[in-house]
Parts: structure tokens; C-alpha cells; sequence
């Protein structure tokens, strides 16, 4: 096998493993048996991930059940500490306080009554162009839908920000190399930028065919976007603005809504697309998965 065919075989495998490890977070993955379910040795299953996604398997489930509690923690005001460490994955509440304490500085009852507040101002500091919100989305008022089933290929990097101009640039380019003039832009929140150093952030750059396609031999992977129900925001603005939101609907509108979030990521599906298209601004829907309680 070339080497740029084994790039990419490696690339899909890694990104194969990110969906399964995001679909499954609330169970107990168990690395033997996903190196069996993509027929690879565990020793070459812990290097493909690490080759790819520049961290160990474990750290990336460590990292990815947190960031999943750390949200439900703000949203789902009804659920106990317990219930959530156990929809993250976590079957023992103790290894669940002492992680949470390590990676956040405080304990998740701390985080609940506020904490996340001084916490995700840290993290859009960083941004110049960002100002803190308080309640200046107070007006928008989201539709409830039920999503439909898609099948998106995508391109995954970690960093948000910059990196995200890139990512649409190839997707740009895929797009021409597939004579594919129809398709619905989504960008896709795995790690939530609002609590996330955007260094650390994997952003997800995803395209969704619209027409008849034939795409058997693309070299860009494949997963279904989620069917079910999301509270859905429209906006029009700048990047900022998409961060304030953001920082608006969990840490004001979620839990006060009556609804609770889930573990799947959030998403936006662009009308207008800084990233992809000239212009500075964006005009966009941002689809946020919700459970009614």
C-alpha cells in the first residue's frame, strides 16, 4: 500500500474511533474490544489514534467524558452529580469527583453552583474580539425540532479559530473535485468552545451532499449527523458571535428552559459561511440536542 493510501486508511480508522468513542461515552469502552471491532492489533490501534489525533486513547476518553459532564452539570439542573458522572461513562462517583477536580480546579458541586461561569470567561478572554454577554440574547427565542437523518463527510482538526479556515478551505477543494454544487454547511461542536481552550478544541468542518452523488472512492470519512430532538437558533453576525451564543444557551437559556441536554455534540448549519465564502460575517442556525424532562 502507498504511503498516502495508508495516510488516509489511518486518518478514516482514527476518525472511525472518534465517532465510536463520542456515540458510546456513557458506557464503559473497553480498548480490547475496539481494537477487535476495527480488526486491529491494540498495539497498532493505540498508535494509529495517536498519529492521528496527537494524544493517547485514554486521555482523549478521559477528555471527552469531562467535557460531556461538564456540560450537563450547567444544563440538567434536575439530575443528580451521580446520574451524570454516569451518563459520561463513569461507574464510580469518587474516580469521577477526583478527575472532574484535576481538569477544572473544583468540584463539580462548585462548578454547578457557578463555577463554570468564572471558568468559560477565562476561555473567551483569550479571544481579543470576544465580550462577555451577560443575558444579551434574552430575546431569542429557539424553535423545537426533530432533526432528519444525514450522512456528512467531514474533516476533523484540533483548534478552533484559525484552523477552521483551513478546514473549510478543503473542504472548499473537495467540493470542485466532486462537482458537487449542493450541499448544506455544518460546523460540529465535539469539544464545546466556551469551556475548551480553543487550542485543544477538535472542530469538525462537515459537508452534506444535497444531489445524487457518486462518492465510493473519497478520501474524506463519513458519519451520520444526529436524528432527534434540537432547540434551534438563528443568527446572523460575526466568529464572536457564535461564542456568545453559545455561552448564552448553556449558561442561560438550558437551564431554564424545561429541557435538558444530552451528550451529543451540538452543531451549526451555515446559510453563510465566513469560512467557505468571502463577506466577514455569517448568517447561520445553531442546533442544539435537547431531552424533555
Amino acid at each position: 500500500m502507498h504511503k498516502k493510501e495508508t495516510t488516509q486508511l489511518h486518518n478514516k480508522i482514527a476518525n472511525d474511533m472518534m465517532d465510536y468513542i463520542n456515540n458510546h461515552i456513557d458506557t464503559e469502552i473497553n480498548i480490547d474490544d475496539l481494537a477487535l471491532e476495527f480488526k486491529i492489533s491494540k498495539f497498532h490501534f493505540h498508535r494509529i489514534f495517536k498519529e492521528q489525533m496527537g494524544e493517547n486513547i485514554y486521555q482523549t476518553i478521559k477528555s471527552i467524558r469531562l467535557q460531556k459532564a461538564s456540560n450537563l452539570l450547567i444544563t440538567n439542573r434536575h439530575s443528580t452529580i451521580t446520574k451524570i458522572a454516569s451518563m459520561c461513562g463513569y461507574s464510580s462517583q469518587t474516580s469521577f469527583l477526583r478527575a472532574f477536580k484535576e481538569r477544572f480546579e473544583q468540584t463539580p458541586k462548585v462548578w454547578r453552583n457557578g463555577g463554570y461561569k468564572e471558568y468559560s470567561n477565562k476561555i473567551l478572554n483569550t479571544c481579543q474580539t470576544v465580550s462577555l454577554i451577560g443575558e444579551d440574547y434574552a430575546c431569542c427565542e429557539p424553535t423545537i425540532v426533530k432533526t432528519p437523518r444525514k450522512i456528512a463527510y467531514y474533516i476533523r482538526e484540533k483548534g478552533y479559530g484559525n484552523k477552521a479556515t483551513q478546514i473549510w478551505k478543503k473542504i472548499k477543494a473537495w467540493l470542485y473535485t466532486n462537482n458537487i454544487t449542493e450541499f448544506e454547511q455544518i460546523g460540529i461542536y465535539h469539544d464545546n468552545p466556551i469551556i475548551t481552550k480553543h487550542d485543544d478544541c477538535y472542530y469538525v468542518a462537515a459537508i452534506v451532499p444535497l444531489c445524487e452523488v457518486n462518492l465510493e472512492d473519497t478520501n474524506l470519512p463519513s458519519f451520520e449527523i444526529y436524528e432527534g430532538l434540537c432547540a434551534c437558533f438563528n443568527f446572523e453576525g460575526e466568529y464572536e458571535d457564535i461564542l456568545k451564543l453559545i455561552q448564552w444557551v448553556y449558561h442561560y437559556w438550558l437551564p431554564n428552559s424545561g429541557y435538558e441536554a444530552t451528550t451529543i455534540p451540538s452543531y451549526t448549519i451555515f446559510e453563510k459561511n465566513y469560512f467557505l465564502d468571502d463577506g466577514g460575517s455569517f448568517k447561520a442556525t445553531y442546533y442544539v440536542p435537547i431531552q424533555y424532562t
